[in-house]
């Protein structure tokens, strides 16, 4: 794990590196995927190209799931789950708010993880059972926060049916909360949970590469991590929190029946 963790950190540097340097005034959408506001632009796909090039050099027998490229299967039981640019849509905007996000899964297990918030030069990792970490310091999340007095996190999808979905339930959602905070990386939403900068985060729609370096993180740091009605994390939901406010929120969501769309 300590060989892993290392080679995910040094990657997600290298191409955090690059897209800092590489990234112009306005960067161009190259295409769109699920709507036309979930975009792509060239440094997505040249972040993926470089990421998959240097695992292929280092564990060329390894698999990779990556949100731009899909999954390339490997023989070695390990698999590589790669965001390159988490919260693309703040770096078309130059919002400070995205993120290089590696984990690294072993029979299935994610043991290491990394997220490298590029422009803050914050870096998080974590290894399974090794704890979570910010620029090499040990990070713990918030705990004994009752839920009035709960920061919580919480991202939108981009289909239209969904985000009417998504409004409702933060209108029931935000009387019982202290405030809610959008930053726009699911990533980002999990390392700040880690590192008591919000004290839960909640989404519906995020997807395997969003959420694995990050949940492992946010795990690490001592918090709970999953689905609705005990499931482990998936797109339909995904909750983070210490694990007393994780209940509070969880039983908060259910009766409003997050997981649907318009």
């Amino acid at each position: 794990m300590t060989e892993l963790l290392a080679l995910a950190e040094n990657i997600a540097r290298e191409a955090g590196a690059m897209l800092l340097a590489k990234r112009p005034d306005r960067p161009e959408v190259l295409t769109t995927k699920s709507t036309d506001t979930d975009i792509v632009t060239a440094l997505d796909r040249a972040a993926e190209e470089l990421i998959r090039a240097r695992i292929a050099e280092a564990r060329p027998d390894d698999g990779v799931l990556g949100e731009e490229e899909g999954d390339t299967p490997g023989a070695s039981g390990v698999r590589w789950i790669v965001d390159p640019i988490d919260g693309t849509v703040n770096f078309l905007y130059g919002v400070p708010a995205w993120a290089v996000s590696i984990a690294v899964e072993v029979d299935g297990q994610v043991v290491a993880g990394v997220v490298n918030v590029v422009p803050l030069g914050e870096v998080y990792t974590a290894s399974l059972g090794g704890g979570a970490h910010l620029n090499g310091d040990r990070i713990t999340c918030n705990t004994g926060v009752p839920l009035p007095a709960a920061l919580v996190a919480t991202g939108f999808g981009y289909a239209p049916g969904r985000r009417v979905v998504q409004a409702e339930v933060l209108t029931q959602v935000l009387p019982h909360v202290r405030d809610i905070r959008r930053m726009g990386s699911a990533a980002a939403d999990l390392c700040a949970v880690a590192a008591g900068r919000v004290d839960a985060y909640y989404e519906r729609g995020a997807n395997a590469w969003d959420f694995a370096a990050g949940g492992l993180i946010a795990t690490e740091a001592g918090a709970a991590f999953g689905g609705l009605r005990g499931t482990p994390p998936n797109p339909e939901m995904i909750l983070c929190a210490a694990p007393d406010l994780f209940t509070a929120l969880h039983d908060l969501l259910l009766p409003l029946n997050p997981e649907r769309d318009a």
